[in-house]
């Protein structure tokens, strides 16, 4: 899992974010690692969010979770 094919289109999603912590972000992380995310429903501001996808593409996505949190460190 510690390719750099594996982690690339994380890295470009996450080239313009500004906060790891941010939900938009994060879906874009799992969207960009091959997840499926779906909105279930909305109740006023409230978003209910589903995330669903292979066990290989949540290991994308942690991998690059991983990786973007490194970073955010270093910086």
């Amino acid at each position: 899992m510690s390719t750099a094919a594996n982690r690339s289109p994380a890295a470009v999603t996450l080239a313009g974010a500004t906060a790891i912590d941010d939900a938009e972000t994060l879906l874009a992380l799992a969207r960009s690692a091959g997840m499926l995310v779906t909105l279930d429903g909305q109740i006023g501001r409230e978003k209910y969010q589903s995330v669903a996808g292979s066990l290989h593409a949540f290991q994308r996505f942690a991998a690059a979770l991983g990786d973007a949190l490194a970073t955010r460190q270093t910086c």
